[in-house]
């Protein structure tokens, strides 16, 4: 069965202290839930009601077959609601919410002109100290390669 570990419950625990969540303060039922999941779900008592008196926020939870499983996730989900609205916008899901939109967010024109232009200028170096670099990942200095190797064609080798 799909369990939550002793670890995770602890930690939520924690977390639902550190937001001032008192276990007392929440009234759980446990609901006939609906959907998929075939006879365990449509004659069991599974999914969870969680509604904080406190606040009057309502959880409501069926996300898995087992009765501890939905009752855990809704405990969490209610510790993310109660983050939200008490720090706002420095609550983990809204910055995590906010970078996904600045990375999905089209860069203006100016931004990827600049973002060229650097990628255009090359870096002034003397031929001494340039290096190549090989399939092997190794680097050797411009110095230990010859400039010309002489022209070889298949017309020009004289066989003995």
């Amino acid at each position: 069965m799909n369990l939550p570990s002793p670890a995770k419950i602890s930690s939520l625990e924690q977390r639902m202290a550190s937001l001032g969540i008192d276990p007392a303060d929440l009234l759980e039922k446990f609901v006939r839930g609906s959907g998929a999941g075939g006879q365990k779900v449509n004659k069991t008592s599974n999914c969870v009601f969680l509604k904080h008196l406190p606040s009057g926020i309502a959880i409501k939870c069926q996300l898995e077959r087992s009765r501890e499983m939905n009752r855990f996730l809704a405990r969490r989900e209610l510790c993310d609601q109660m983050d939200g609205i008490i720090n706002g916008k420095l609550s983990t899901k809204t910055q995590a919410i906010e970078k996904l939109r600045r990375q999905k967010r089209q860069r203006s024109r100016r931004s990827k002109q600049r973002s060229v232009a650097g990628k255009r200028i090359l870096p002034e170096s003397s031929t001494n100290t340039e290096t190549k670099r090989f399939g092997t990942g190794s680097t050797i200095p411009n110095d230990c390669i010859p400039a010309a190797f002489p022209p070889t064609s298949p017309r020009a080798v004289t066989h003995p």
